[in-house]
């Protein structure tokens, strides 16, 4: 199994805290590898932190703080492994978002997303390989109600891979794009515990009736930045138990 191990590597994983990207982090330091953690809410980190264990540190940062992104880069320094997991929910009707709340979701999945792709991108050029892995939504594949910032957010996540595929890809740089289904997280239940309907009708999507759990992401994060993956690049892998076939 050593080709799905992370020994002597260094990875960034942003929205580290909880959720997903927690998920993440634990199955990196599982398989060896020293894992940074960011996100805004230190005290989170800090919990985090200690449940993940293994070569675990943390920055407390916010990415929507574009400008201070090269310096947070210039302070971790050069990283093989970049997760970009950090994320916000909207949950209202197309109609009644304002532009402030779309901007808001954007700069959470986008600008921060591709700004620190660039910033950790030219560390990895230089030494000539890295990895990257954008986190999408099942929102990208179909339509939703209530979700449309998260929705283009998400959407535009394909296109930033299919870009930065082109213009990495002869620095050995791999960039590959996970669309989670319905996982249980904190994120999930902040959307369906107070609309049983919804929860009713996402249920139905699902092919086993049954939400993921973090660790099917970790698992799935794990194996396109490891060795066992070195050849797969600009995938866009769904892990959301055969939902976006049936849908």
């Amino acid at each position: 199994m050593n080709a799905f191990r992370l020994d002597g590597k260094k990875a960034v994983i942003t929205g580290g805290g909880s959720g997903l990207g927690m998920a993440i982090a634990k199955t990196y330091t599982e398989a060896g590898a020293d894992v940074v953690i960011i996100g805004r809410n230190e005290e989170k980190l800090i919990a985090a932190q200690k449940e993940i264990g293994g070569n675990c540190t943390y920055k407390a940062f916010d990415v929507t703080k574009l400008q201070e992104i090269p310096a947070l880069v210039e302070e971790i320094g050069a990283v093989d492994i970049l997760v970009n997991c950090a994320g916000i929910h909207l949950k209202k009707w197309a109609l009644e978002v304002t532009d402030e709340e779309f901007a808001k979701v954007l700069d959470v999945h986008v600008m921060s997303v591709f700004a620190l792709c660039r910033e950790f991108g030219k560390l990895m050029a230089e030494r000539g390989s890295g990895s990257i892995v954008l986190i999408s939504s099942m929102t990208a594949i179909m339509g939703m109600k209530q979700v449309v910032a998260y929705t283009v957010a998400k959407s535009a996540i394909l296109g930033l891979q299919r870009s930065l595929v082109a213009d990495l890809s002869t620095s050995g740089i791999r960039v590959n794009t996970i669309a989670p289904g319905w996982i249980d997280t904190p994120m999930l239940h902040k959307a369906i515990d107070n609309d049983a309907p919804r929860k009713a009708k996402i249920l139905d999507r699902i092919p086993t009736r049954t939400f993921g759990d973090p660790e099917d992401i970790g698992y799935a994060a794990l194996y396109l930045v490891s060795p066992a993956g070195k050849y797969v690049n600009g995938v866009f892998l769904p892990v959301d138990a055969g939902a976006a076939e049936a849908f």
